[in-house]
């Protein structure tokens, strides 16, 4: 009997397997600027690490290509009374680690999330607790009704209470201070994507997940991996998409895009952003950090704040810094975010004459000495360097500090700013969500309420519309509200918006990707031909 045979034909098959295993590889190399802060899912609210969480985690509800919400880890959901929700949870679901899926997660998740180290308390607005009903049944008890609970909890990550006890990441990171933790540098999720490889700064590699519930799904893709690689030079970024050596850059340099868009190998997909570009100001100490002017704080003068407005040529902006992709508003939410309101898009008219006019009147005709606070990614940083010329011209002398990203928001948290530049999208698609993170007093611990409030900005009517948006069920109503918070913040410059960015996404030509408004790419739906 000759063994040999049938020893060979395995060989042989195990090779061709291997061969065909490797054909059928999917591998979208991804550039951008940012590196994921941290991969905790509670920690911090900061869009890089959403962009690489969103691919990992998984909340109760989702939101289809189209971004409208569907069933995630529930399945279904029902108001049995006004201070309650009830969720019935899929079965059959894994962890990445093997663990099967149930109520205990999401108990444990809401507990973590409502920690005073999560920055994502604005993910369960209005929820007191969760209470485990059975196996695939959770109710999330109120403490106050909100009327659009569901567009809150697409925030909501759902992580494994077994796998968080094993690792001691019970509570969330604290971030503010970069503690590190076992859950900053691995994740289980029960996503479509697992991460296999972290890297900080270098590389993070994410490898599809075989046994994802919803691995069937019409809107699936064929990615089997995603390196992400981190590049902070806008010139080699595109260069590297160029000689084909990344296959996706989702921060292409605007003034790289029609150089891009004009290669044969190359092309752009552009959507307009549900994010806001904003300068930020501190109007709290009363005495300025990092100015000429002593025992005061000019930004604490509404007079002040106003005269910046009209100083700024957002025109001229859009023009030479974002190379026209970019919709100037006075507004702090765009179009399709719940609340939206025409009116509150009226900017301050650039005048310098009214600017200076308004200095005086303040008290400072000659203006001041101040710094200019802004992370090292584009588009911020070039805004960054375009503002303070214009600023002088009115006799703000404002210096550009260009920091870091890894530490701009922490310095950010710890309040160290007199005026900074950020960006904010309305990820929930309802206003609530910003008003709320950006305008409502600050308590600088995490309490859902003012937590990106990083100039300190107090306005008691402020914090009335907005605890009265939250709770309005009326939804002609509550849209009132959030027009009159909005035009209030356009009076007293608490925040001054900028720009709505028309963002490109920059790829080679075989890869078809779907755009979101949020600015994430969901990678399970893309594809690579």
């Amino acid at each position: 009997m000759n063994h040999a045979a049938p020893i060979r034909s395995a060989f042989v098959i195990a090779i061709c397997a291997l061969f065909i295993a490797a054909a059928d590889a999917k591998t979208l190399r991804y550039a951008s600027q940012d590196d994921p802060q941290t991969l905790d899912p509670h920690s911090a609210n900061l869009q890089p690490t959403t962009r690489v969480l969103a691919q990992v985690y998984e909340g109760l509800v989702g939101r289809d290509r189209n971004f409208k919400l569907v069933p995630a880890l529930a399945v279904s959901w029902s108001q049995p009374d006004a201070k309650t929700w009830r969720f019935k949870l899929r079965s059959n679901v894994k962890f990445h680690d093997g663990q099967s899926f149930s109520a205990d997660d999401v108990v444990f998740s809401v507990e973590r999330a409502l920690h005073p180290l999560s920055q994502l308390k604005s993910s369960l607005q209005g929820v007191a607790g969760a209470r485990k009903v059975d196996n695939f049944t959770v109710d999330l008890a109120m403490k106050e009704p909100n009327p659009v609970l569901l567009n809150h909890l697409f925030q909501f990550r759902i992580l494994s209470r077994e796998w968080a006890v094993k690792n001691r990441a019970e509570a969330p990171q604290n971030y503010k201070d970069r503690e590190d933790t076992y859950a900053s540098r691995n994740t289980n999720g029960t996503g479509p994507f697992k991460v296999t490889l972290r890297q900080p700064d270098v590389k993070t590699v994410l490898v599809a997940n075989g046994d994802w519930w919803n691995k069937n799904s019409p809107e699936k893709g064929n990615l089997t991996q995603v390196d992400l690689l981190p590049v902070k030079s806008n010139a080699t970024r595109a260069a590297a998409l160029l000689s084909g050596e990344v296959d996706f850059v989702i921060d292409p340099p605007p003034q790289d895009t029609a150089r891009l868009k004009a290669n044969a190998n190359v092309k752009v997909v552009e959507g307009a952003e549900a994010r806001v570009q904003y300068l930020a100001f501190d109007t709290n100490r009363s005495e300025l950090m990092y100015s000429d002017v002593k025992g005061k704080n000019p930004l604490k003068d509404v007079r002040v704040r106003q005269a910046i407005a009209h100083a700024i040529d957002v025109e001229a902006i859009k023009e030479k810094v974002m190379r026209g992709l970019s919709v100037p508003t006075g507004s702090m939410i765009g179009p399709g975010v719940q609340g939206y309101s025409k009116e509150a898009e009226k900017r301050y008219a650039f005048d310098k004459e009214k600017a200076k006019s308004l200095l005086a009147e303040a008290g400072y005709p000659n203006g001041f000495a101040i710094t200019l606070d802004c992370g090292n990614v584009q588009p911020a940083a070039d805004i960054c360097q375009a503002i303070p010329p214009m600023l002088s011209q009115v006799g703000i002398r404002a210096s550009p500090n260009i920091v870091p990203q890894a530490t701009y928001y922490p310095k950010l948290q710890k309040f160290d700013t007199s005026m900074y530049i950020l960006s904010w999208g309305s990820v929930t698609s309802d206003a609530l969500y910003t008003l709320q993170l950006l305008l409502h007093t600050s308590t600088g611990e995490n309490t859902g309420l003012g937590d990106s409030n990083y100039g300190r900005y107090s306005n008691p009517k402020m914090d009335e519309l907005i605890s009265r948006i939250k709770v309005e069920s009326d939804m002609k109503k509550r849209d009132a509200l959030i027009r009159e918070a909005l035009l209030l913040n356009n009076r007293d410059v608490a925040v001054l918006p900028l720009h709505q960015a028309l963002v490109p996404w920059a790829m080679r030509k075989n890869v078809d990707a779907v755009f979101s408004p949020n600015n994430i790419p969901y990678f399970f739906r893309f594809k690579l031909n």
